[in-house]
């Protein structure tokens, strides 16, 4: 008979009851240690399927004139009012995020590859780093606002010729950003090893270089996206950026500026939803900065 009681056997091992502990490489343990990238991506995505499905989400067509029906205030029927021609409000807000999502993501590409490509080729070759900078730092000279006033007012009103305003406002920083790193990656032993062993120039920025400027410029790229809107938003308000006829957030606050007294939804709705996903990508931007830091990421 065996010494041992039944209420005296040996517990369970610890491990097999107490639950684990959340890998730090996980998902869920990811999100956890960094909240704003969940919040900003979250509201990203958010934003872009309005953009995405605004046919299907918007009640009216937004260019429809209906001016029985004009300076409505918000009900059932017209969700956020109507503007002075009857336009529905609500449609035509959900149709302005297209524009100012399609600009800042197509600006935040532009201007970080031509800065890449620009930052790369300074940095390597010092012969024409200095003619280089001194065209970059008399472009970063001008506010972007006003070069982007400047370049539209040579060139008519549309989408596109936004983008490349813009863009070409925005670039100058990115190409200074990469140029910076650059510099400092070309005193690195496995560079100057490659140096020394007579690799190409061409594969060394491609295998050891490029791929250390990815994390900053991601960065980069988001607080370019959220400046481009900005600016997007500032051309189209003061009539030198996407054309009337095209709603967006800027077009739609411009016409109702002269009711703003009377009729505040009209310029509220807009600026809210500009403010809401110029916030998220902000929040996405701080969040990728603080999770692609070494130095950050060694606190959390």
């Amino acid at each position: 008979m065996s010494s041992t009681s039944p209420e005296f056997a040996a517990a369970p091992d610890l491990p097999s009851i107490l639950p684990a502990p959340k890998q730090r490489g996980s998902v869920a343990g990811f999100i956890y240690r960094h909240p704003t990238i969940a919040i900003g991506g979250c509201l990203v995505v958010m934003m872009v399927f309005i953009a995405v499905f605004a046919p299907y989400l918007g009640t009216k067509d937004p260019t429809a004139l209906a001016p029985a029906r004009r300076t409505r205030e918000p009900s059932a029927l017209y969700w956020f009012g109507t503007d002075m021609l009857g336009r529905d409000v609500y449609s035509r807000v959900l149709y302005g995020s297209r524009v100012s999502l399609l600009v800042g993501f197509s600006v935040a590409f532009c201007a970080s590859v031509i800065g890449t490509v620009i930052g790369l080729v300074s940095g390597f070759v010092r012969q024409i780093d200095a003619l280089i900078m001194r065209v970059m730092d008399g472009l970063m000279s001008i506010p972007p606002i006003l070069l982007a006033i400047a370049l539209m007012a040579l060139t008519r009103a549309s989408v596109q010729n936004v983008v490349v305003a813009i863009s070409i406002a925005e670039f100058p920083r990115v190409s200074r950003l990469v140029r910076g790193i650059v510099l400092s990656l070309r005193e690195q032993p496995y560079v100057e090893a490659a140096i020394a062993s007579g690799t190409r120039a061409p594969v060394i920025v491609w295998k050891h270089i490029l791929p250390n400027t990815l994390a900053p410029l991601m960065v980069q790229a988001t607080f370019i996206c959220a400046s481009a809107m900005i600016t997007e938003a500032t051309l189209s308000f003061i009539g030198a950026g996407t054309p009337p006829i095209i709603p967006s957030w800027g077009n739609i606050m411009a016409e109702g500026r002269a009711l703003w007294q009377v009729k505040p939804y009209i310029v509220f709705f807009p600026a809210i939803f500009l403010s809401i996903t110029v916030l998220a990508v902000n929040l996405l931007g701080d969040g990728l900065r603080d999770a692609l830091d070494p130095r950050l990421a060694k606190r959390i």
